[in-house]
C-alpha cells in the first residue's frame, strides 16, 4: 500500500511490477517451434534444427531466446547494460525460467558470459550476471560466476561483421585452472543478454568444452531477426 508497484516502462502503473500492457503487447515474444540449435522462430516442431544450423553446427548445443530483438525489446535491454537499471535484471530472468525451461531442467550450473575486468569497472556491472544471477535463484539451478573469464580486453562487437565478431573475440575466454573442476563433466547453461551472430557465445562454450564441460546451451533475453525471417 505504501509502495504500489511502478511501471518499469514509464507507463500507467500497472497492476504487478512490470512492462504496461502496450509496451508487452510490442514485444515479440518466441512463443511457438524454435530451431533447437539457435532459437530462431522456426515452422516445424521443437526439436528440429534450421538449414544454418545443420549446414554449420555451433559450438554450443542448444539456445533460446525470450524475444526478437527489436525497437521495442532493445530499449529495456540496453538501459540494464549502460544506464545501470538493474531493476530490469529479475524481470528478463523470470522470461528465461520460461522460454529455456528444456535447458534449465538439463543444466548442471548457470554461468553467465563474462565482461573483461577493466570493462566491468567502466560500466559497474556485468549484465549477464545480473540475468543470470537470479535466474539461477528462481530456478534453484547451482550459480557459477568465475567459472569463466575473459582473458583479454576485446573491442565492442557493435557494427562488426559476422566473421569481424569471430575474429574479436578468438580465444578471448578461458576457464581458469583453479575453476577446471568445477565444469569438468557438467551441462552449463550459458546466460547472455542478446544473440547476434553466436560468436562471443561460440568462444564461451569452446572455453567450457575445453576444459571438460559436458555440454554448453544458451539463453538470452534477445537473439537478432536473421535475414530473411518474418513473423
Amino acid at each position: 500500500m505504501l509502495f504500489p508497484p511502478q511501471a518499469l516502462d514509464g507507463g500507467p502503473r500497472p497492476l504487478a511490477g512490470g512492462f504496461t500492457a502496450d509496451r508487452w503487447s510490442r514485444i515479440r515474444f518466441l512463443d511457438g517451434p524454435v530451431c533447437d540449435g539457435c532459437g530462431a522462430p522456426f515452422d516445424f516442431d521443437p526439436g528440429a534444427r534450421c538449414a544454418a544450423c545443420v549446414a554449420k553446427p555451433r559450438a554450443f548445443d542448444a539456445a533460446r531466446a525470450a524475444c526478437l530483438y527489436d525497437e521495442s525489446s532493445r530499449d529495456p535491454i540496453l538501459q540494464l547494460k549502460h544506464a545501470d537499471r538493474l531493476d530490469l535484471a529479475p524481470m528478463f530472468a523470470r522470461w528465461l525460467s520460461r522460454t529455456a525451461r528444456d535447458l534449465i531442467e538439463e543444466a548442471d550450473a548457470i554461468a553467465p558470459v563474462p565482461l573483461h575486468p577493466m570493462r566491468l569497472i567502466a560500466r559497474r556491472h556485468n549484465q549477464a550476471a545480473e540475468i543470470a544471477r537470479p535466474l539461477a535463484r528462481l530456478t534453484g539451478t547451482p550459480y557459477l560466476p568465475d567459472a569463466l573469464v575473459r582473458r583479454r580486453r576485446t573491442d565492442t562487437q557493435a557494427g562488426k561483421s559476422g566473421s569481424g565478431r569471430r575474429r574479436n573475440v578468438a580465444a578471448a575466454f578461458e576457464v581458469p585452472a583453479s575453476r577446471r573442476k568445477l565444469v569438468d563433466g557438467l551441462r552449463i547453461l550459458l546466460v547472455d543478454d542478446v544473440l547476434t551472430t553466436g560468436a562471443t557465445a561460440e568462444g564461451c562454450a569452446r572455453a567450457l568444452k575445453a576444459a571438460g564441460a559436458a555440454r554448453v546451451d544458451l539463453a538470452v533475453v534477445a537473439r537478432v531477426q536473421a535475414r530473411g525471417l518474418t513473423i
